[in-house]
């Protein structure tokens, strides 16, 4: 996975920019007054909430839902903590998942809460003008412009262009021998929102653009020739709907995706960004959107712990450890004992991540972290079986039956493991207060 430090410049320079525009704004759309009481608590905590499995299950909302966010708003219907929606759907604009969200709570949720698995695409300022071929459904040209790109095609245009490469169903097959029907530009790059309606056409066609790097026009090539760069949202293996087991999700067909171009050119695809949980980067970005929450209700703590509520072990729970294994790390650098333990085992202070080093992702200290942990909660209304356990050691597991996890992370027994298991949202909530001593007036 490629280009993950222009990213996080990118995210932190837009993360500053945004903030100071929109001072004074975020609170007021979000049901934060931005002039809070000293008299009221000023929690230095702030929720990430998941949403599928969660609150709702396919397009009905979970009972627990209601009652937890009834905890989370005052008499007025303002917030009474900063609250983030994390989740790896990706077929619609944020505006409009923070629309349903609000209707299912009945609580106001703007789209400044809400990070779907394609928001942070809008930080790939390199690729935004260039020719890219989208997949997934649900409205993929406009969600495509929303995030910032300009020449957008989709695998319907291509089909459409090139009836003969769609020919697994028969019943789509051109009854007359045709051409192509217009010339399409070169396509530059490929990005995947989420899974497709057919998987079949976005399959083949998508194996197409990457096997003749973007020129339909031409034959497959498979030695040789640099496979065209490939950003993918959403790495869930399942989700969980109305049905009694999950699932498929977007990372299943990433799966079919990659099995098929190894099976015919014997290399791997290669990604330039993954996206969506559990990439540390979407959970910074959640952070960022906590502090600014909490800098709009005028607190004067910082919020130093997080707490991520999920239903899937390998995302919503892997996820948030990985970005607390990452804050861990973080703090320890700074730790003077730290620093000579390490002087001490290398020898040498080269070995020792210097300030300008490690901050250099961020631009200001706006975009540095104020949260020193991520605690993972993991609620049984989803994904996850209580039933089904995870083997302590990585060895003596079959990766394709336990790790749902993408193949490009590393699976690790201590980041499946959840900080705490609750039954559902509303006793993780409670929880969470009792572990924050936490009372909202």
């Amino acid at each position: 996975m490629r280009g993950l430090l222009p990213f996080y410049r990118g995210l932190c320079t837009l993360s500053n920019r945004q903030a100071r525009r929109k001072a004074g704004i975020v609170g007021s759309r979000c049901g934060f007054c931005g002039t809070q009481s000293n008299s009221k608590p000023q929690p230095s905590f702030g929720l990430l909430f998941d949403i599928d499995g969660v609150l709702v299950r396919g397009r009905m909302p979970i009972p627990a839902a209601k009652k937890a966010f009834e905890k989370l708003v005052d008499s007025q219907g303002q917030f009474v903590l900063p609250v983030v929606f994390v989740t790896n759907a990706g077929n619609c604009l944020r505006q409009t998942k923070a629309d349903q969200l609000s209707h299912i709570l009945g609580v106001p949720i703007t789209q400044d809460q809400v990070i779907m698995s394609h928001s942070p695409l809008r930080m790939f300022n390199k690729f935004h003008d260039k020719c890219v071929l989208v997949s997934g459904q649900g409205p993929v040209l406009e969600i495509a412009t929303n995030v910032g790109f300009t020449n957008v095609v989709s695998v319907d245009m291509l089909r459409e262009s090139f009836p003969l490469l769609d020919m697994v169903d028969h019943n789509r097959r051109p009854k007359l021998p045709s051409n192509p029907v217009r010339n399409l530009p070169k396509i530059d790059a490929v990005v995947l929102f989420g899974e497709p309606i057919r998987w079949e056409t976005n399959l083949q066609l998508i194996i197409d653009i990457l096997l003749t790097k973007g020129n339909l026009s031409s034959v497959h090539q498979t030695q040789n020739m640099p496979q065209l760069p490939l950003l993918a949202c959403n790495m869930d293996l399942m989700w969980m709907a109305e049905a009694h087991s999950p699932r498929f999700g977007h990372g299943t067909f990433l799966v079919c995706l990659e099995n098929i171009y190894k099976k015919i050119t014997g290399k791997d695809l290669k990604y330039e960004a993954l996206m969506g949980k559990p990439s540390e980067l979407t959970y910074h970005f959640a952070e960022y959107l906590i502090r600014t929450q909490a800098m709009q209700m005028q607190w004067k703590l910082p919020v130093t712990s997080l707490y991520a509520i999920g239903d899937n072990i390998m995302t919503d729970i892997y996820g948030a450890n990985l970005y607390n294994r990452y804050l861990e790390q973080r703090v320890s650098r700074k730790n003077p004992k730290t620093v000579a333990k390490m002087v001490s085992a290398t020898g040498s202070t080269t070995a020792v991540p210097q300030e300008e080093e490690r901050d250099n992702l961020w631009e200001s200290e706006l975009a540095l972290p104020s949260a020193t942990s991520c605690k993972s909660v993991l609620v049984c209304t989803g994904v996850y079986n209580p039933n089904v356990e995870v083997p302590s050691d990585a060895s003596h597991c079959i990766k394709e039956t336990v790790f749902h996890g993408h193949r490009d992370f590393r699976f690790d027994p201590a980041l499946v493991e959840p900080d705490h298991i609750v039954q559902d949202v509303a006793e993780a909530v409670d929880r969470i207060f009792e572990l924050e001593k936490f009372v909202p007036q």
